[in-house]
């Protein structure tokens, strides 16, 4: 048996800059995943299965599509029908990023050399369900390690990312992880220098958002903006050229004093519970706080961490949230 985390992620900044004649959005943007993290455990199997189990029949959701790029969305977006088996493990079907990409690797690879071979992926969740952090594009990448390792398939980091990218676009990244500057889709990657050592706040509402209804609201917000027509919204952009010489040079509050996420434009719009949580960080002395991905996740980042075990405490005591974590960047 072999056990894989896949990580969280949040966005330090996010800019879309374009968009491809396929409709995928192009982006600029600095990732930074975080000591938040799924479990999926891989079983060698002596029959050519390819078993994917929920550790967590309460979840209810074949969750791992619902969340699997902050980009945008495919039409695998979708719940699956789901039933609780005999141990109480929930199967997903092959609708699941996780199932697709064993697929995928055994169709390529495991088959061609051993056609018995078969694999049990059990998955534990702690990743927020559709948060705007990953959660299915981590769990996909995770899988990506897990089946290379236990096979013994050999392949690099960069064909697993070549392969990813057709399944999700935030795939490439959750195969690398911690700090870096992604561009085009979310699939040019460029490793940055770790962010400056501080603590993380990290809180997801009771709210979800639709990735492809953010994106989507921004594509509006942005064509009324430039014809000066519908509602005047002034959209700033990040200063991501900025954001990333900061890293470069370990300044901690020059990565945080450019915080900005264009997406936070359309979702804190509809969801005021968000720009609510960034004020409580910011009066608990956050350096800055902001909305992840599409949302509706809220995160801050404090030079101590007892000022975010405090706002944590705050936010928890107004029962704004069951999901809040202070954590590291990894």
């Amino acid at each position: 048996m072999l056990e894989k985390k896949a990580y969280a992620k949040v966005n330090l900044s996010l800019d879309i800059v374009g968009r491809r004649e396929d409709g995928y959005h192009l982006v600029r943007m600095v990732m930074q995943s975080l000591d938040i993290y799924d479990v999926l455990t891989f079983e060698r199997l002596d029959s050519p299965e390819i078993i994917v189990l929920l550790n967590d029949p309460e979840t209810g959701l074949n969750e791992s599509d619902k969340d699997m790029q902050d980009n945008d969305i495919s039409d695998t977006d979708k719940k699956a029908g789901i039933e609780e088996d005999l141990l109480g493990k929930v199967p997903l079907d092959e609708n699941n990023l996780i199932y697709k990409v064993a697929r995928l690797l055994f169709d390529k690879y495991i088959w061609k050399k051993d056609d018995r071979a078969g694999v049990r992926i059990t998955l534990t969740k702690n990743i927020p369900i559709a948060a705007g952090m990953a959660g299915g594009s981590s769990d996909a990448a995770a899988t990506f390690h897990g089946i290379n390792q236990l096979f013994e398939l050999g392949l690099m980091d960069r064909e697993l990312m070549e392969m990813g990218v057709t399944l999700g676009a935030d795939i490439p990244y959750c195969i690398m992880g911690g700090t870096a500057l992604s561009e085009g889709i979310g699939e040019e990657l460029t490793r940055l220098p770790d962010i400056p050592e501080c603590a993380f706040l990290v809180v997801k509402p009771r709210i979800s958002v639709s990735t492809a209804e953010a994106y989507g609201g921004y594509d509006a917000l942005a064509e009324a903006s430039e014809s000066g027509t519908g509602k005047k919204t002034r959209i700033i952009h990040p200063d991501v050229d900025g954001q990333v010489d900061a890293l470069y040079a370990g300044n901690l509050k020059g990565v945080t004093d450019r915080f900005l996420n264009v997406l936070e434009y359309v979702t804190a719009e509809k969801y005021p519970v968000i720009g609510e949580l960034e004020k409580i960080m910011l009066d608990f002395g956050a350096l800055n706080a902001m909305m992840s991905g599409s949302g509706p996740t809220v995160f801050g980042i404090f030079d101590d961490i007892e000022k975010a075990e405090a706002a944590a405490k705050e936010i928890e005591t107004r029962d704004m949230s069951d999901q809040i974590f202070v954590v590291k960047a990894v």
